[in-house]
């Protein structure tokens, strides 16, 4: 008799495959849902395979549209990053598939759902927390925290042990055993040989962008085009021929592609995950690369000093945090989120750029609108704008804090240092 029907992530991998198989086992109908976010897979053949593990039922959600007006622009506005280097591909995408994961649970008349996460990453708090607020009396089946799963599989070699008993065809091998998730925004790897933080990934691990060595040796330029901080047009030459985009999904998918075939986004990061221990990870997010440093580079000209300096300070770290620890669906959330369009009205330009052997270089940026920087004020060679002598009293109130600081250190016998 069946336990009731779940609804589990699926992705079609080594750890979902087996955790289909092992929900059988015990006794559950399954739902494999999968989430199409821009990854590069076969859904065709990802069908297949669950249906041949036993699946009741596959659905494939197409969220590809939303992920980028919803999410990564947003992102983009907020020049969204974590610990300076790492632009979160994964934690970005999560929100969407929760959504969509938990839609189809109740369409499907699942009483849980499941996932294939570790009891040692992050995802599993981003995901169940995404669940428990979107559908609050939801069951959770976790696996990797299962004491029933985890002590018969304890880790990738008696996965793969398994899938060779059960006949589960699966990509990974005990040579490359290294786990990775893609979606458009960018690709992971982690865990096998990457634990060790010392260790050069091997050529051949990196999938999606084109290694710098190897990158052509000519560059390419491209300009986009940002309207309230979202990136609305990307115009390039290609094979001899002016080209621009314009729709929200192209615009994301041709940064991604321009940056890949010129060696750009790649990283290696030891980083603090949510859950208090140190992971390292690689990442390929060539496309989050290009238009964060782009958007950067325009408010330079556009946006006000005072503000971008409040959202800098507070904004950006506090939505980078909480998209980090899958904090999403929650209040304080939605009041990051709130102030992220104030900061944007006046980010409309553009900016040249480009893309060679690894590098992101800025040519240049403009506005016809929300330009606020002034030539003839800010030039050395000009008395416009104020006189120099208008200095003398400006630093003259400055020094009046200093002055006493000065002379505080000189009453007690202490001198300054550098």
């Amino acid at each position: 008799m069946s336990k009731g029907k779940v609804c589990l992530a699926y992705s079609g991998g080594l750890d979902t495959s087996i955790i289909l198989a092992w929900l059988l086992e015990e006794g559950y109908e399954v739902v494999a849902f999968m989430a199409n976010v821009g990854q590069e897979e076969d859904f065709d053949a990802a069908e297949k395979k669950a249906m041949a593990i036993g699946a009741t039922k596959y659905v494939c959600v197409d969220c590809r549209e939303d992920f980028v007006k919803d999410v990564l622009f947003p992102a983009v506005q907020v020049n969204a990053v974590y610990e300076d280097v790492y632009l979160m591909g994964t934690s970005l995408a999560r929100p969407v598939i929760a959504k969509a994961q938990i839609d189809v649970a109740e369409a499907e008349g699942c009483f849980a759902v499941a996932h294939g996460c570790t009891g040692k990453g992050n995802d599993q708090i981003r995901f169940e927390l995404g669940f428990y607020a979107l559908k609050p009396d939801v069951k959770v089946i976790a696996p990797w925290r299962d004491p029933a799963f985890f002590e018969r599989f304890a880790g990738r070699k008696d996965l793969l042990d398994y899938a060779a008993e059960k006949g589960i065809p699966v990509t990974q091998t005990k040579a490359k055993p290294w786990s990775t998730d893609e979606n458009q925004a960018h690709i992971s790897y982690e865990a096998g040989i990457l634990e060790d933080p010392d260790t050069t990934p091997p050529k051949g691990m990196w999938k999606l962008i084109v290694d710098p060595q190897d990158a052509p040796d000519k560059p390419e330029d491209l300009t986009i085009v940002f309207e309230k901080g979202i990136p609305v047009k990307i115009s390039f030459t290609e094979d001899g021929e002016a080209k621009e985009v314009t729709k929200p999904l192209d615009v994301f998918l041709t940064a991604s592609n321009l940056a890949r075939r010129n060696g750009v986004g790649r990283i290696d990061i030891v980083e603090d995950r949510y859950i208090n221990l140190k992971s390292r990870g690689c990442y390929e997010q060539a496309p989050l690369t290009v238009l964060r440093r782009a958007h950067v580079d325009l408010e330079g000209l556009v946006l006000d000093k005072e503000v971008r300096h409040l959202r800098d300070q507070f904004v950006t770290p506090t939505y980078s945090r909480l998209m980090y620890n899958g904090s999403y669906f929650t209040p304080e959330f939605d009041f990051i989120k709130s102030m992220i369009a104030p900061s944007q009205t006046h980010v409309n330009g553009q900016v040249r750029l480009r893309l060679y052997k690894g590098n992101v270089i800025v040519l240049g940026r403009s506005s016809e609108t929300e330009n606020l920087y002034d030539p003839t004020e800010s030039s050395m060679d000009e008395l416009t704008g104020f006189l120099p002598t208008d200095t003398t009293g400006f630093i003259a109130i400055q020094a009046i804090r200093v002055k006493k600081y000065g002379e505080a250190k000189k009453a007690k016998g202490e001198k300054l240092t550098l």
